[in-house]
């Protein structure tokens, strides 16, 4: 971790900066400031007085990342909120138009703290467990532990087995308290295809990711606070680590990264560290046992003999011999390791003997030609050879999975052609006490072959001509294991993932080989279908529709039907949850549907239905959606699933929200809320938690209805389930359908603010890109809300123009009516006055009714400031309070009898704006502290003084 006591100190006002460190302290305190906004400080201070160019600092704080000056200016107005920098008093960051940002504060280098503050952060995932004992490497753990502190990459370089691994475990766990528990292990030992690399370090560090580019995601969560990466097993993707490790090392500079590998990364600021191999005894005669057990190689070989065979006690007769198969194995460690595991049965003699024949003179001459790996090898194919048939067998065709695989499916792979399933187990059992086979899991038993095991087991399974048998079940287990899962819908989500996310590395393996030259597309389109459920739940929308296009271009136009409706269906759904307004969506469920009809296959229809309504919410047509929804609602009712008349309802009330009707809307939802307590299974054709998406609607709805504090409590229950919830779409509609909004509308901006930044940095960390879009949109509206114009304005508009299409999304309505009143604040009227004209064309067009009071206030507002059209102001305000009356929402009703209030206190007629005020605020019985009611109340009292 970084040293404070080398960082000097940039003192300015109450704070003080250290560079190194990455930190900044108030008063003493350690102060909590974003990371590019903390990269822009710390840029700044080191450079005082000096107008620093935009375009150099976006290329200094984003690198090689294309991003706007809009993102400068939001984390720059984020950095001037935290330092206090309203521009009225303390002044420390300046913007000098047309050239750039300059940092003006007094300041003085200071002398650093003796003591830094603790951070206790807990991993999300644990290291795999040391060895007992580790032999013979102490002073290379001390030295790469050492190292960390002064080197930011280390990679751990040496031929296969030596014991790579294991001395980057050991150096983890001896450094885990200095990372306050972020020690991440990464094993790259089961990845194939080099393209999910970046998926790979986001599964171990317990993200998902939905994108096709998670890397923005994952800097985002290592720039957090210090980390360690331990990187395993990284020989056969270099090409594509390389570049991305020197990424992560140059952009978050807290963490620290530790590979190993068979080579080096040859990659900038990479420290290498050669693990030699165990140092072995001579050989000359006369070595008595004290003086063989001096030498690490011979410890280790005793020490793995005591392991398997019990208490051992190496003789003098022994001892030389012990010497002679250290030396020949090369101090390889886990040569030395498979040779101990062969004592039990052959004793030391015997397994020297065999070791001999083995190993002979001519081989150790090649060896002194080609990489210390061949010498793995060798010893791979001698153990290889001591196997009963039974075991070699099963050995070979276990390298067909990619990663961890429980004993079931190991059993229906492996087994057959001479092997059932009890023998297949029981030669599992034996391989993994002769360290070819490596127990793997703490929660339920799970198996893995080392890579360089499974790489010499596959190996042998080509030379025999199986690969293709057993890789052909392999995928056939995975299809069938897939098949079981999308009918399980009782199972908790978080649970359900555990159980079969785990296989996400054996089906991209066994989709890969199905999809290749000598593999079978059948199989490989069956297994698609099979395992939509699976990248629907971890939010792989992207995956999910590459995937499905892979399999219907391999669909021939007589192909069976059922298969392509559930392959349209995924790219359908893919396309709709990934993509938003996606074009080819609609046309893609359209042929779902005709299909389900043709097939008369209920739960299809319903889905193809589901996504159309969807589609159409997305794209604006309120009206076809609550036609699709009453559609979908007339097919539900006689199913004998009652899920499926709940989501008949719940998609009701939500085309009745968005067309204004907030008390039918209620009457649907609450319905739905009433039958929760039976829903035993989770929808099959939902993607979201149906409990969770009942409440975040319910609370808009009460929102809207003015029972502001059932809404708020419903609101703050609904975040703690989405978190506890576990999945990364879901939470991104918490936040953004309900806590965002209703935070921002009851004037709690600190709330809003907190829910934001939240969102924001869920959807980074997750790679959702539509809900990211939606956020830095918000947050712009949050911070022009709160007072600051000049930097919310623009930010707003910008985000928005960045949103592109997306814009049109229901979600993104409220956003361009702020964006109207943000003009109105900022005193440019009539171009408020075109946004508002374009956003009620869009509204009337569309139905989109809901919002439609709102507008239509913020239209009057500024009428009323507009010398040519402030006569309309009062009949827009009467207007939008009729309509709030029809539509049964009273929180608009409120806000637009504030607002005729005051006019008509500026037009003398005080007796009728309180009477106003008070027939609409006697309809509320809630919500008294929410800021409206605060200025209703305000009202009154000036008008009744």
């Amino acid at each position: 971790m970084p040293d404070r006591s080398e960082d000097s100190a940039i003192s300015f006002g109450p704070f003080r900066l250290f560079p190194k460190s990455r930190l900044l302290e108030k008063e003493g305190s350690p102060l909590h400031v974003g990371g590019r906004a903390l990269d822009i400080l710390i840029f700044l201070a080191e450079r005082p007085g000096e107008v620093v160019d935009k375009r150099e600092l976006v290329k200094r704080i984003w690198a090689d990342v294309n991003v706007d000056e809009g993102s400068l200016r939001f984390h720059v107005a984020a950095l001037r909120k935290a330092l206090g920098d309203t521009g009225k008093s303390a002044r420390y960051v300046v913007n000098v138009p047309g050239r750039g940002y300059c940092f003006v504060a007094s300041f003085a280098q200071a002398a650093p703290p003796a003591v830094q503050p603790t951070i206790d952060i807990l991993p999300s995932r644990p290291l795999p467990m040391p060895l007992s004992k580790m032999v013979g490497r102490e002073e290379v753990v001390e030295k790469i532990s050492n190292g960390l502190s002064l080197h930011r990459f280390m990679s751990v370089v040496g031929p296969g087995g030596i014991g790579k691994t294991a001395v980057a475990v050991t150096v983890g766990h001896r450094r885990s308290a200095d990372f306050g528990g972020r020690v991440f292990f990464v094993d790259f030992g089961p990845l194939r295809d080099a393209s999910h690399i970046a998926t790979t370090i986001a599964s171990a560090l317990g993200l998902t990711i939905s994108a096709e580019d998670p890397t923005p995601a994952l800097l985002t969560f290592l720039k957090a606070s210090p980390a360690l990466l331990i990187f395993d097993s990284c020989e056969h993707v270099l090409d594509a680590l390389a570049p991305l490790v020197e990424r992560i090392v140059r952009e978050a500079p807290q963490l620290r990264v530790l590979a190993t590998s068979r080579e080096s990364f040859r990659s900038d600021g990479e420290r290498i560290f050669r693990l030699f191999p165990l140092e072995c005894p001579p050989e000359r005669d006369g070595l008595d046992v004290a003086e063989v057990l001096n030498y690490p190689a011979a410890q280790l070989f005793v020490e793995r003999i005591a392991q398997s065979s019990g208490p051992f006690q190496l003789s003098a007769e022994e001892a030389p011999l012990v010497a002679s198969i250290c030396r020949r194995l090369d101090g390889i460690a886990l040569a030395i390791e498979l040779a101990a595991g062969r004592v039990n049965a052959y004793g030391i003699a015997g397994t020297a003997s065999l070791l001999d024949s083995r190993f002979s003179l001519q081989w150790r001459g090649r060896r002194t030609a080609v990489p210390r790996h061949q010498t793995l090898a060798a010893a791979l194919d001698w153990s290889y050879d001591l196997l009963p048939p039974a075991e070699s067998a099963t050995l070979r065709r276990l390298s067909v999975f990619a990663g961890p695989f429980a004993p079931e499916a190991a059993a229906t792979v492996a087994a057959g052609d001479g092997l059932n399933a009890s023998e297949t187990l029981e030669a599992i059992d034996s391989l993994v006490t002769k360290s070819l086979i490596s127990p793997s899991g703490s929660r339920t038993l799970r198996y893995r072959l080392l890579d360089t095991t499974r790489t010499y087991a596959h190996g042998k399974l080509n030379e025999l001509g199986e690969t293709g048998q057993f890789a052909r079940r392999h995928a056939a287990h995975f299809r069938d294991f897939f098949e079981r899962a999308d009918a399980d819908t009782s199972t908790p989500l978080p649970e359900w993932l555990s159980i079969y996310g785990a296989e996400l590395d054996n089906v991209r393996a066994a989709l890969n080989w199905a999809f290749g030259p000598d593999g079978d597309p059948t199989l490989g389109i069956a297994l698609t279908a099979a395992a939509v459920t699976l990248w629907v739940r971890l939010s792989l929308f992207a995956e999910c529709r590459e995937r499905a296009k892979t399999a219907l271009a391999a669909l021939d136009d007589g192909g069976d039907d059922r298969v392509r409706m559930q392959l349209l269906a995924a790219l359908g759904w893919s396309l709709m949850y990934g993509e938003g307004r996606a074009r080819e969506a609609r046309p893609i469920l359209e042929t779902t549907l005709e299909l389900a009809d043709r097939l008369d296959d209920k739960d299809f229809r319903l889905r193809a239905l589901w996504g159309l309504c969807i589609d159409q919410f997305n794209n604006g047509q309120f009206g076809k959606a609550r036609a699709l929804a009453d559609r979908f609602a007339m097919a539900a009712a006689n199913s004998p699933d009652r899920t499926d008349v709940m989501l008949g309802d719940r998609l009701t009330a939500v085309a009745l929200h968005y067309l204004g009707d907030q008390n039918d809307a209620r009457t649907r939802i609450d319905r739905v809320n009433a039958s929760l307590h039976v829903l035993a299974e989770k929808p099959k054709i939902f993607p979201l938690d149906l409990r969770i998406s009942t409440q975040y609607f319910r609370a808009r709805i009460l929102w809207l209805q003015g029972l502001a504090d059932q809404a708020q409590a419903l609101a703050a229950r609904n975040i703690e389930e989405g978190r506890a919830n576990g999945h990364a779409l879901t939470f991104c509609s918490v936040l953004g359908q309900a806590s965002c909004p209703i935070a921002f509308w009851s004037g709690d901006f600190e709330a809003a603010e907190r829910h934001g930044t939240e969102l924001l940095e869920h959807t980074e960390r997750h790679a959702i890109r539509l809900w990211g879009l939606w956020a830095r949109a918000f947050n712009a509206a949050v911070v022009a809300k709160r007072g600051d114009i000049a930097t919310g304005l623009p930010l707003l508009r910008e985000e928005l123009n960045r949103a592109g299409d997306a814009r049109f999304l229901p979600r993104f309505l409220p956003l361009l009516g702020e964006l109207a009143a943000c003009f109105l604040e900022a005193d440019q009227i009539d171009r408020g006055l075109d946004v508002i004209e374009d956003v009620l064309t869009r509204c009337n067009d569309r139905q989109e009714l809901w919002y439609l009071p709102e507008l239509i206030r913020i239209k009057g507002e500024m009428m009323l400031r507009s010398s040519r059209h402030s006569g309309d102001a009062e009949a827009r305000f009467r207007e939008a309070m009729a309509i709030t009356v029809r539509q049964g929402a009273r929180f608009w009703e409120l806000r637009c009898a504030i607002s005729l209030a005051r006019f008509l206190i500026g037009a003398g007629q005080n007796a009728e704006a309180l009477a106003v005020l008070e027939n609409v605020s006697a309809s509320f019985t809630e919500g008294a502290d929410i800021a409206d009611m605060r200025s209703a109340r305000e009202l009154m009292t000036q008008v009744r003084a």
